[in-house]
């Protein structure tokens, strides 16, 4: 029988099946975590990221050791931005690295698009074999991909969520979870959000109305204890 295992959480431990259980790692790309990429040149601060990705790679660590599997979304679109829809889609009028590139000629094609620096996934995360890639061109892991289907096919329960932003792609990631049935779990310091104030909201959202929240050292003491 597959074990249980009880990790502390807010507002309270949650009983997680680690066979049942994957890792979602949101965005951490260039864009949005590293000096030059997309979201330093639209006015966020992204001063904070070197931590987070440190607590990320540890959980990432931790959860291929486990044998839970890690799965990566990677925000972006092609470079002639057929994804993005054009003036009829909302994205089009909101994603700000849209907006930059139009405003700014210079940069067109560079952000987050495929195949850029920007787009990629940074260095101390890369992906390896056998974790799995789910490219996204909207906020939400679930919005236009096989997300669902890849949790489903697992037998899926409980979803491990760390990334960026917490208060855009993290959350929207997170809220589309519970949607569908899933239980997730959001790794508070392996997360960083665009914006004053905006990762104290996400973690109240989270806490009392979508999920759970836990840290990455409170994960590897319960995945450790599983060994």
């Amino acid at each position: 029988m597959p074990r249980t295992v009880l990790l502390a959480a807010r507002p309270e431990p949650i009983a997680v099946v680690p066979e049942e259980t994957a890792l979602i790692v949101v965005d951490m790309q260039n864009a949005y975590l590293s000096p030059g990429g997309y979201i330093d040149l639209v006015g966020f601060d992204v001063g904070g990221s070197p931590p987070v990705i440190e607590e990320a790679a540890r959980a990432i660590a931790a959860c291929r050791g486990a044998g839970i599997p890690v799965i990566y979304l990677q925000n972006g679109f092609s470079a002639d931005q057929r994804e993005a829809g054009g003036p009829s889609a909302p994205v089009w009028h909101k994603s700000n690295a849209l907006k930059f590139m139009r405003a700014n000629e210079a940069y067109a094609g560079t952000l987050i698009t495929h195949g850029t620096w920007d787009h990629a996934i940074v260095n101390p995360l890369a992906p390896q074999p056998g974790d799995i890639v789910v490219p996204k061109s909207r906020y939400s892991g679930f919005a236009g991909t096989g997300l669902e289907q890849i949790l489903a096919s697992r037998r899926i329960r409980t979803v491990l969520v760390a990334g960026v932003a917490t208060n855009v792609c993290v959350e929207s990631t997170i809220r589309d979870a519970y949607h569908r049935e899933f239980f997730p779990v959001m790794v508070t310091d392996a997360t960083m959000a665009a914006g004053p104030g905006a990762q104290e909201a996400t973690e109240f959202n989270v806490e009392k109305f979508f999920g759970w929240l836990t840290t990455g050292a409170e994960l590897r003491a319960a995945l450790l204890n599983n060994q």
